[in-house]
């Protein structure tokens, strides 16, 4: 099997199956890419199980074949060379794959294409239309509330919900939450799943280049995502998502509205000078302005801001985790930024003044840190 292809159009369609692969596999063969050739098209895979992602590229080549090339050694191979033209060719009996440049001759042992295992197919699914930038933004804007505990898997991705009245995407680790929701996705029937984030951020990493539209397939257990000349298919994860709008706090009457920007310098400094354990900030709230303070008492550090803001409400005193706040507000894109409150026990919900799109309604929460006075 013989094949002529660009080096840097190869190294950067391998680039973009890398973050499938794990960097210790149970099976060796997931070290490694299967290249398949048909013809004109050589179409690579990665895969950990889990979560399958193909690429298919034009090539010069009048054969057909399929065989297993080591990940690693290829990319670093191909990033040491300057654009030019390569050969492969593979011996299919002794898994032996001899690259030619301008420079000189490779040898590479790889495995057997028939070892690698099968993607999975999504039968008796449903499937969606999604413009790219629309679930890109649905992932950008959710994928860094997400949880790692592994006790509660169904906490580590994002909960999609999609229905005729639009689209819901849920991303929570019991601190803080954020639902976006999109009118311009809708499905003829009402369905649920739960996303992992590793197929989430290569979509994240990917999207972006291939424009267009998402066509997205959808069953009880799996998803595929097929995008310009990629397709990405990935487990699901099995559980029942907590019950989100339980927690979102309906009354809240001291609503503070600041200029984002401001706001998120202001957390930025004062922070470095929060306890490194719970990362409090204390926002103080009188009239139109916000004091905002931080203090570290192992070490007697503290800091504190004024700013200006429009208040409406009853004097407050709030704790809140640095951190959480400065992901939401970096995450809201709005020049301005509501913060409603009801007690300094109950949630805080963030929300933009103004939406980027019409399309577009979104909604954050974070849980308040206890202050010690």
């Amino acid at each position: 099997m013989k094949f002529i292809v660009s080096s840097s159009t190869l190294l950067k369609n391998l680039l973009s199956l890398n973050g499938v692969l794990n960097s210790s596999n149970t099976l060796p063969i997931l070290d490694n890419f299967l290249f398949e050739v048909n013809g004109k098209d050589l179409t690579i895979s990665a895969s950990d199980l889990e979560t399958t992602m193909t690429t298919t590229m034009n090539v010069e080549s009048k054969d057909s074949g399929i065989i297993a090339i080591p990940a690693k050694l290829l990319i670093d191979t191909l990033k040491a060379f300057p654009e030019q033209p390569l050969t492969f060719s593979a011996d299919l009996k002794k898994f032996s794959i001899e690259i030619s440049s301008d420079y000189g001759k490779y040898k590479v042992t790889g495995f057997s294409g028939d070892e690698y295992p099968k993607a999975p197919t999504v039968e008796a699914g449903a499937s969606v239309e999604i413009v790219s930038e629309a679930l890109l933004a649905a992932i950008n804007k959710t994928i860094f509330a997400t949880g790692n505990d592994e006790l509660r898997p169904v906490m580590s991705g994002v909960f999609v919900q999609f229905s005729p009245e639009g689209a819901t995407f849920v991303a929570t680790d019991a601190h803080r939450l954020v639902r976006y929701r999109r009118s311009d996705i809708k499905t003829a029937v009402a369905a649920s799943f739960i996303l992992p984030k590793k197929p989430l951020n290569l979509l994240k990493n990917n999207l972006g280049a291939a424009g267009g539209n998402v066509k997205v397939e959808y069953n009880a257990t799996n998803a595929q995502f097929v995008f310009g000349s990629s397709r990405l298919i990935c487990r699901l994860i099995d559980g029942k998502y907590p019950n989100y709008d339980a927690v979102i706090p309906k009354v809240n009457p001291n609503k503070l509205t600041i200029d984002s920007s401001a706001f998120l310098g202001s957390i930025k400094r004062v922070s470095i000078f929060a306890n490194k354990t719970t990362h409090q900030v204390r926002l103080k709230m009188a009239g139109s302005e916000l004091n905002i303070s931080a203090e570290d008492l192992d070490y007697s550090n503290e800091a504190n801001e004024r700013l200006t803001c429009s208040y409406a409400g009853e004097d407050m005193e709030i704790g809140f985790n640095s951190r959480f706040l400065m992901d939401m507000v970096a995450n809201l894109d709005s020049d301005e930024v509501n913060i409603e409150m009801s007690a300094p026990n109950r949630a805080g919900i963030l929300l933009p003044v103004e939406q980027a799109q019409a399309s577009e309604d979104i909604l954050m929460l974070v849980m308040p840190v206890m202050l010690n006075n």
